[in-house]
């Protein structure tokens, strides 16, 4: 009898998926065009600003008022969908793409019970993920506990995507950023309407891998004590862009090109010319490195209860490593990790029931 590891099947499993979809090089490369210019200038400075001396830094955020149609209702639930101008500083307006200007939600509640006896989690975009149908299934059942979704469309996906971007693979390093702050911007605004506009009396936030980092943002600059869970997050983006399997999605010689011609002063170079500049791909990773450490979790204050705060990772998680995971809770005293058996890839799909558990307990701490 041949005996199966299978952690490290779901190891391999996610690596074997990371190969077709990256590694093939059949598809367009993270940032295909480059750092971003003058827009990576803004961000970098804006982004700084996020790790405030005071918790409560730029509260109360810029108020929304969706504009509500019902999409589907039965006798005991209600589907809505809103749309509202996104709360980024003008000058993330100017530098987002048109498409992006107008952010998207879906709300999913219980009928019949009032909202200041239920409880609202505000759900964030992983990688990838375009529309609203993946976390309204996540936040469905959570319906029995009176616990309301809220769905938020990031910038550059599904119909906030601008038309030349493949998928997501976004076309510049200050692309990512900008999803980042923007998202950060309009879930704190969210999260306003929902305690003085709606009346909810809890709150959560939560996200899987990319949306598990911007969750752990938003919780952390969050003035009061809201449940907070990243789920197969890492602690920064340099993990999964600089030393995981985002790292063989990446347009280096891109990247180096356009260090290259930056540190020339020209409009194009091209790769042995960018290698005549002394520019390699070592020094490319090293800024890049650079600018991601932007996005380090543990740089943000400790959340205003920690005790609300579940970190899950994956056991066998070829994305995310155990350590990243372990210097979230590491950061912030008090929070909890809990694990669940698989990789990156298949815990999106098999331990949704962990992702609701998780969900009901750090709101029960509240």
């Amino acid at each position: 009898m041949v005996s199966v590891n299978i952690g490290l099947v779901h190891y391999v499993l996610d690596h074997i998926y990371g190969t077709l979809l990256h590694r093939t090089k059949l598809g367009t490369p993270f940032f295909s065009k480059g750092w971003g210019g003058t827009k990576l200038d803004l961000l970098e400075r804006m982004v700084k600003q996020l790790f405030p001396d005071a918790h409560c830094q730029n509260w109360p955020p810029t108020a929304v008022q969706p504009m509500w149609k019902t999409v589907w209702e039965t006798n005991s639930s209600c589907l809505r969908e809103g749309v509202f101008r996104t709360t980024c500083d003008e000058r993330l307006i100017d530098a987002l793409p048109p498409e992006s200007h107008n952010a998207r939600v879906a709300f999913l509640t219980p009928k019949n019970i009032t909202p200041e006896k239920m409880s609202c989690v505000v759900h964030l975009a992983g990688t990838g993920d375009h529309t609203f149908e993946r976390r309204l299934r996540l936040g469905g059942p959570l319906l029995k506990n009176n616990i309301a979704t809220m769905v938020l469309e990031s910038p550059y996906y599904g119909q906030r995507r601008p038309s030349m971007q493949r998928g997501a693979k976004l076309q510049c390093v200050s692309d990512l950023l900008l999803l980042g702050k923007a998202t950060i911007d309009e879930a704190r605004s969210l999260l306003y309407w929902l305690q003085n506009e709606a009346g909810y009396g809890k709150m959560g936030i939560c996200g899987l891998s990319m949306g598990g980092v911007h969750a752990a943002m938003v919780g952390s600059l969050h003035p009061t004590p809201i449940a907070t869970l990243p789920f197969l997050a890492p602690h920064s983006a340099v993990v999964p862009f600089c030393e995981g399997i985002y790292k063989y999605a990446t347009a280096w010689d891109v990247l180096r090109e356009d260090a290259a011609a930056l540190t020339q002063d020209v409009t194009s170079l091209t790769e042995d010319a960018a290698q005549k500049t002394g520019v390699t791909i070592e020094q490319v990773t090293d800024r890049l490195r650079s600018v991601l450490s932007l996005t380090d979790v543990t740089r943000f204050p400790v959340p205003k209860n920690p005790q609300a705060v579940i970190f899950v990772g994956a056991t066998d998680d070829g994305y995310i490593p155990r350590h990243s995971v372990m210097e979230l809770q590491k950061a912030w005293p008090g929070s909890e990790v809990r694990w669940v058996t698989g990789g990156h890839v298949s815990s999106f799909f098999l331990h949704n029931d962990a992702f609701r558990k998780a969900i009901v307990d750090a709101l029960d701490r509240l």
